[in-house]
């Protein structure tokens, strides 16, 4: 197995040093996304074969959820794919340039980072996501999904590199590790580092962690996503409703769904209630503190201090009671995950004091947490969630896939 990956990896490096035009790349992307719609019938083919084997194994409904292919998933993968396109080309731009006393003329120009390992779970739609905004950016890829969407993923993965030979590109642009085995898994994290330069895991809390805990190589990506929405006292009331109602409920399974409500004390006695009676009649378990429980007298659950770093990734709720703007950001920091936390307030000076104060790489105002997504940000897609407090942060799209270098230019200057 080892001998295979860095086979694997060779061919990486190796389509890597390939330089593309942007105009060459759409053709490219454009190609791929044709081959989607014509073999519709048999990606849907291929993704039965995956519920099945889900079905068999007994896997949750939720992750087989995620599974599906069908006419309206695969036109948003195609929707997707069409949305890159027409985004600029990140490479080769000149982000500053100056001219120094000493006669050197310096720019700062945006590069491709290399060889990108992506390793992630369930969704099918990643393969073609993460395929087309690599190699938009210039980058190869190393797709290593999950054994339950393998058939879907090898079909996805198999086309665009059908699309990089029509168009006489080096195929080992993209490359889809076929194997099921997970020791594959742990050498890609220890053994690849002279192929891989980064890492980017997408999905579940164990398998980040796990990326996390062994990675020799560079990694972007979360662990979790606790994030908070603060209803502050001087929050608009139909806004703090509908905004909350959205954050927790609109797919609370995703890393952006709200785990946790902050309550200013003010606001507690009446909207704070009926926002919390609204989750409640949504379907929402509710867990809160003594100061939420004196209030609510519907059915709730008392929280400890456990519950307050609970991503529950579920139509579960923690509700806690502030008594100001900073005590809010004192308890993002510290129990939050730097993913996206909200403040919802019509006082100016209260949202900018929040938005500056907590360390979340996404912070909003009067705005639904489910927001944090590459493609709701413009981006065209995302690879991830970055919550490392070292760039890239937040989604990470096209433009984030980048690095940069230094161009230096001088009529024969030396230092004395």
């Amino acid at each position: 197995m080892k001998s295979l990956l860095f086979r694997i990896g060779k061919k990486s490096k190796k389509a890597f040093y390939y330089e593309i035009d942007e105009k060459k790349k759409n053709k490219v992307l454009k190609d791929y996304y044709q081959l989607i719609k014509k073999n519709k019938k048999i990606i849907i083919k291929e993704n039965k074969k995956d519920i099945k084997n889900a079905y068999n194994k007994k896997i949750k409904e939720n992750l087989i959820n995620r599974l599906i292919l069908n006419d309206r998933k695969i036109l948003d993968i195609i929707n997707s794919v069409k949305k890159i396109i027409k985004l600029k080309d990140p490479t080769n731009k000149i982000l500053e340039k100056w001219k120094r006393p000493n006669g050197l003329n310096i720019s700062k120009i945006t590069i491709p980072i290399g060889v990108i390992g992506v390793i992630y779970e369930s969704r099918p739609n990643v393969t073609s996501d993460v395929a087309s905004l690599c190699f938009k950016s210039g980058n190869a890829v190393i797709l290593k999904g999950g054994s339950e969407a393998f058939h879907s993923n090898l079909i996805l993965s198999k086309l665009f590199r059908k699309s990089l030979k029509k168009n006489n590109i080096n195929e080992d642009f993209v490359q889809f590790i076929n194997i099921k085995k997970r020791q594959i898994v742990d050498l890609m994290l220890t053994k690849m580092n002279k192929y891989i330069d980064v890492i980017i895991p997408r999905g579940g809390k164990n398998l980040v962690r796990k990326v996390q805990d062994l990675s020799s190589i560079p990694t972007i990506g979360h662990l979790e996503g606790i994030c908070h929405s603060y209803v502050d006292k001087d929050a608009n009331p139909s806004i703090a409703k509908k905004v909350i109602l959205n954050a927790k409920l609109r797919n609370t399974a995703i890393c952006g769904a709200t785990e946790t409500i902050l309550l200013h004390q003010k606001i507690l006695k009446k909207l704070g209630v009926q926002i919390l009676k609204d989750l409640a009649e949504s379907g929402c378990k509710i867990i809160g503190d003594n100061k939420v429980r004196k209030f609510y007298k519907g059915k709730i659950q008392k929280a400890t201090n456990k519950d307050w770093s609970k991503e529950y990734l579920s139509s579960t709720i923690s509700a806690k009671s502030v008594k100001s703007v900073k005590e809010a950001i004192l308890h993002i920091n510290k129990y939050g995950t730097m993913h996206t936390d909200c403040i919802i307030t019509q006082n100016k000076k209260s949202a900018e004091k929040f938005l500056k104060g907590v360390k979340s790489s996404i912070a909003m105002h009067n705005t639904s947490t489910q927001f944090a997504d590459g493609g709701e940000f413009g981006f065209g897609g995302e690879v991830g969630i970055s919550t490392s407090k070292l760039p890239p942060r937040g989604p990470v799209g096209l433009k984030q896939l980048v690095s940069y270098k230094y161009q230096v230019i001088s009529k024969g200057k030396i230092r004395k």
